[in-house]
């Protein structure tokens, strides 16, 4: 497959060439370019002259071309949902019974609020001498926004990039995953026929440390918003600042869970099952990472969790009964590991799994984790689940606090008084009641504090004011043209 520059498909600019493959099997699924930094150049410049018809379009038609791609992205998919099962690693079932649909889903709601991005008016006689003035603000496009996205949910996590760029009126230059890019190379189509602009929807493939470095540092590039690692956030930050660029970095996440005493240790159980092992292989931002649960239930629900991961099918991830598939790398599953030995040698104690097949680990799960393990102190970005007793429920508070990253949490309770405490001191940008925190809803505001993120927040109507200029217009005297009777 080719890559989309200045509406043409092509290679890249050395004729370089990337293998894509099936994380469980190695088999080599296709290629595609290896961007170039003049590829990147060339792709800016583009969107440079395209910004100027995006901002000129109007919202309905913005609106109307989003719409066209959310159905056919429903229209085709089957087709999708086979694409990305193959390259991603996420297991069929996941793929089939959320992503596609979620991004279908997120593109029509940013059709819809496209034509919502209201500004306001303000009559300004609070102020001596301005008695007769009013003034009003409205939103307008950055411009040129560069969109770099994940392998872990690329197309769900990319919609709410480019549908949002787009929808505010930008030209949005996409980074695709290295890992997986095929399936985004398809929706880019649908893009490219429902009638952009050349040059207003372009994607780039490529290695990290050329495309988005280039991205994030040259001039031309109104905004960066970027979805990744922490490490590869700061990177990114700091390019960014050379030219005083805007950045929006939803980045990683050590999510944790407190299961208080009056819940049923069945549903708690599952829920931390689903929410670190079967939710992207453990691979997410916020999947659940650490769980800290009363100790009047501790062991009731480690039997359980142990005996729900022990029915676990790991394996071939384009199988439909396959619960667990593989990390996105060797690499990746190498890393994994290497935390899991260190979690032994530092004390903690495996009860189950944590075995490495190929790309495959085993879920494991830990109890007896000493405070200094690489379990609560690091992220750990695969199926790995340690189970932590607390005394009290501001002992579970401090615990989850004690953290350098603060994305999202939940606590599992019937209590309201310890839900509004506990959501009152949480240190992170959302907590989520009675369910796991692998879970984004996209009318509502993602982000995170710490190095989870650089304080702003994604969701639909939060992305399209991020993505837009606030203007301030003030009109002395106004009322003035108006003869005031009575």
């Amino acid at each position: 497959m080719l890559m989309l520059i200045d509406g043409n498909w092509v290679g890249s600019a050395d004729q370089a060439l990337m293998e894509i493959t099936n994380p469980s099997s190695g088999g080599v699924l296709g290629a595609v370019p290896a961007a170039t930094a003049d590829d990147v150049d060339r792709a800016v410049d583009a969107a440079n002259r395209a910004k100027v018809q995006m901002a000129a379009m109007p919202a309905h038609r913005r609106a109307e071309i989003l719409e066209t791609v959310s159905a056919r992205i429903t229209e085709n998919r089957a087709h999708l949902v086979a694409l990305l099962n193959a390259e991603n690693g996420k297991t069929f079932k996941e793929i089939d019974g959320w992503e596609i649909d979620a991004a279908a889903r997120i593109i029509k709601g940013y059709a819809e609020e496209a034509k919502r991005l209201h500004g306001h008016s303000v009559p300004l006689n609070g102020i001596p001498n301005l008695e007769n003035s009013l003034a009003m603000t409205l939103y307008q496009p950055l411009g040129v926004i560069a969109a770099i996205v994940p392998f872990n949910y690329p197309v769900e996590l990319w919609s709410h990039k480019i549908a949002g760029g787009l929808a505010a009126g930008n030209a949005v230059i996409t980074k695709a995953p290295e890992e997986c890019p095929l399936a985004m190379l398809e929706i880019s189509k649908y893009y490219e026929e429902a009638g952009l602009p050349a040059g207003a929807h372009q994607i780039l493939t490529g290695y990290g440390e050329v495309v988005g470095a280039r991205l994030a540092e040259v001039d031309g590039v109104d905004m960066v918003s970027m979805t990744g690692s922490t490490e590869v956030g700061r990177l990114v930050s700091v390019a960014a600042s050379r030219t005083l660029k805007k950045v929006h970095l939803e980045l990683g996440g050590s999510d944790a869970t407190i299961v208080c005493g009056d819940v049923d240790p069945d549903i708690a159980a599952q829920a931390v099952v689903a929410g670190r092992f079967t939710s992207g292989n453990g691979q997410i931002c916020c999947a659940v990472k650490r769980v800290f649960i009363d100790k009047k239930i501790h062991q009731a629900v480690v039997d359980r969790v142990v005996e729900l991961t022990r029915g676990l099918k790991v394996g071939d991830h384009t199988q439909p009964d396959t619960d667990v598939g593989p990390m996105i790398s060797a690499r990746a599953a190498e890393g994994v590991k290497a935390q899991i030995d260190r979690a032994v040698d530092e004390g903690a104690r495996l009860l189950i799994g944590g075995g490495k097949n190929g790309q495959h680990i085993d879920p494991a799960v830990f109890v007896d984790i000493p405070d200094n393990s690489v379990l609560l102190n690091e992220e750990v970005f695969g199926p790995v689940l340690p189970l932590v007793p607390f005394d009290t429920i501001d002992d579970a508070i401090a615990m989850v606090n004690n953290s350098d990253y603060g994305l999202q949490a939940s606590i599992f309770t019937n209590d309201f008084r310890a839900i509004m405490n506990a959501s009152m001191k949480l240190q992170v940008g959302t907590v989520i009641v009675n369910h796991q925190t692998a879970m984004r809803i996209e009318c509502l505001p993602f982000g995170g504090r710490k190095l989870s993120g650089n304080g702003v927040r994604e969701g639909l109507m939060e992305t399209l004011k991020d993505m837009s200029e606030t203007k301030t217009i003030v009109l002395k005297d106004a009322f003035d043209v108006f003869e005031v009777n009575g």
